[in-house]
């Protein structure tokens, strides 16, 4: 199988399930997100997370389904076939949180995103996924996407942002704080 196909060549793209939509869809932008987001991911495991590093394995495959659900029109037949979100991954979300939140400093700042590679990176990775969100709201508006895209990409900027602040503080080196001129 040869990897390009031509079919896009117009500025469409098939769906799962069936169905042709332009490339700038609002669904196709969705999931391109998600897509980014993924990358962003492993461009933070490939500048070092540390421990964290099997927690961002895990995430990648959650969004791997994220896209596949956006990708998948209701009511086809593949989304009969496609795996979901697990009310799980959301709730493991949120006890990652809190455990990082532990071992982590209050704070008593905004922090400017950077510190080690890892960090940096998961800080964009954070960014995206916000991005993401911003594109997923329309479609859960409208009703063609499940809300629970929507609770997860929310949770899991959270959570982002934790993961970003503890290898930081694993590593020894402080958040940046932002102290804005007067």
């Amino acid at each position: 199988m040869k990897i390009y196909t031509k079919t896009g060549d117009a500025g469409e793209t098939g769906l799962f399930g069936g169905g042709r939509v332009a490339k700038d869809s609002p669904r196709v932008q969705a999931y391109g997100e998600v897509d980014e987001l993924n990358a962003a991911l492993g461009v933070a495991r490939a500048a070092g997370v540390g421990a964290l590093d099997g927690l961002c394995q895990s995430l990648q495959e959650q969004l791997f389904t994220v896209g596949a659900v956006l990708a998948t029109p209701r009511g086809t037949k593949a989304d009969a076939h496609l795996p979901q979100l697990q009310p799980a991954w959301i709730a493991e979300m949120e006890a990652a949180v809190d455990r990082l939140d532990g071992e982590l400093p209050k704070m008593s700042h905004f922090i400017l995103p950077g510190g080690t590679p890892g960090s940096a990176a998961l800080h964009l990775a954070r960014t995206v996924c916000r991005r993401a969100e911003r594109r997923v709201v329309p479609l859960v508006r409208e009703g063609t996407v499940d809300a629970q895209v929507l609770v997860f990409l929310n949770r899991l900027s959270d959570l982002l942002f934790m993961m970003a602040r503890a290898v930081n503080h694993r590593a020894g080196v402080e958040d940046v704080k932002w102290i804005p001129e007067r």
